[in-house]
């Protein structure tokens, strides 16, 4: 048992939205394909992945480091201990070769994309969805049936109007999600506000709205937010980018103590471990952290991570694997996690879930297909396989 090939493309996203910090007019993304020598119904078994969304492309480290080190190294010594199949652990230990410590998104992403292509191929090996199989490996083999799922919108985009906004909230509340969340930030703060109270006007009860501010604000910025939203008594206030103001933030809102969100742009544990240790994060006020495994060294390190969190007190519950996308939701399925964001109708390909995916109250039932599930995805499966032929 080997591996033949790994194979990255890069992709543009020729996306015309936009947060409170960049737009994705430029953005690309790598797609990675690892050709096996194992045969199953007459073709090659081949893991796929991509970088998430958010991270440029990053095939340049790929094909110069990371690449070359998986096809020098001994076959057997990236097997498991029965010989059976990959060890994504031993891949990514041949992977961090000759890396000096620290460095982390510098090579994360590059890694991580491999890795979770290669956890790909593992689970069509075992014939078993990856949600199960890291159910087995990380979770006691509980297997989350469904995972809730929020979706992430309300991007700002050129002759964006009000209604414009309305109308895309009610499309993915007409879809089955019960949170919804908006980019705050990237206009003054007074029409930021109105557009804010907007989206308030037609959610339903059972509805939350969570904000994203894209780490746009320094302190005085993100007070000044969290002064004029607390009259909201918004979900979420996501990535305020000093986590010091964290517990002043919560204070402000006139007695209530929103829950906060962020992690998205940290790469390695040891960040992950310096923000729960000095960023004032709560899990008992249902803080939630938002790594996202293929840009932060792929599921192996992402387990560690999680075992770190556990350590210090924080539930499984409180971990949103950022991304909104296949690789994401079967990573909260297959540890029983909190739950994942979802991406519609952005990013071309790259965003949302399989073709038939339904949501129900807010929650998505997992599927049975083999491994990550591209499969089901028919334009980006279409790109994937372009790759491996």
């Amino acid at each position: 048992m080997r591996i033949l090939d790994i194979r990255e493309c890069a992709i543009p996203l020729k996306s015309d939205i936009r947060n409170s910090s960049f737009d994705f007019s430029e953005m690309t993304t790598s797609v990675v394909a690892v050709i096996t020598d194992v045969i199953r119904d007459g073709k090659p078994v081949t893991g796929f992945a991509f970088n998430s969304t958010g991270r440029y492309a990053c095939g340049a480290a790929m094909r110069a480091r990371f690449i070359p080190r998986i096809l020098a190294a001994d076959p057997k010594s990236l097997l498991d201990a029965h010989q059976a199949n990959f060890a994504p652990e031993e891949i990514l230990a041949v992977m961090m070769q000759r890396e000096k410590s620290g460095g982390h998104s510098e090579r994360s992403v590059a890694i991580g994309t491999i890795e979770v292509a290669v956890w790909d191929a593992v689970a069509k090996i075992a014939g078993k969805p990856l949600h199960r199989l890291l159910a087995d490996r990380y979770s006691g083999g509980a297997i989350a049936a469904k995972v809730f799922c929020y979706v992430g919108g309300g991007w700002y985009f050129p002759g964006q109007t009000i209604k414009d906004l309305q109308d895309e909230m009610r499309r993915h509340l007409d879809a089955g999600y019960t949170m919804v969340k908006m980019k705050v930030g990237g206009l003054p703060l007074d029409e930021d506000v109105r557009r804010v109270e907007a989206v308030k006007t037609i959610l339903p009860a059972h509805a939350q709205l969570a904000v994203d501010a894209n780490s746009k604000f320094g302190r005085d910025e993100a007070l000044a937010y969290a002064r004029a939203l607390a009259p909201f008594a918004l979900r979420w206030f996501e990535e305020p980018c000093d986590p010091l103001d964290f517990e002043l933030l919560a204070e402000i809102a006139s007695g209530y103590a929103p829950p906060l969100s962020t992690g998205e742009n940290l790469f390695s544990t040891q960040d992950v471990e310096n923000l729960v240790r000095f960023g004032g994060l709560r899990p008992e006020r249902r803080d939630a952290i938002q790594v996202d495994p293929p840009q932060a060294y792929g599921i192996v390190q992402y387990a560690r991570t999680v075992a770190m969190l556990e350590r210090r007190g924080w539930p499984r519950g409180a971990l949103f694997p950022h991304g909104g996308n296949q690789m994401s939701l079967a990573i909260a399925g297959g540890f029983g996690l909190g739950g994942a964001e979802s991406y519609p109708g952005v990013f071309g390909a790259f965003g949302g879930f399989a073709d038939d995916a339904r949501l129900q109250d807010g929650y998505l039932t997992l599927s049975d297909r083999p491994g990550i599930g591209f499969e089901g995805q028919s334009a980006l499966y279409a790109i994937m396989r372009e790759l491996a032929c």
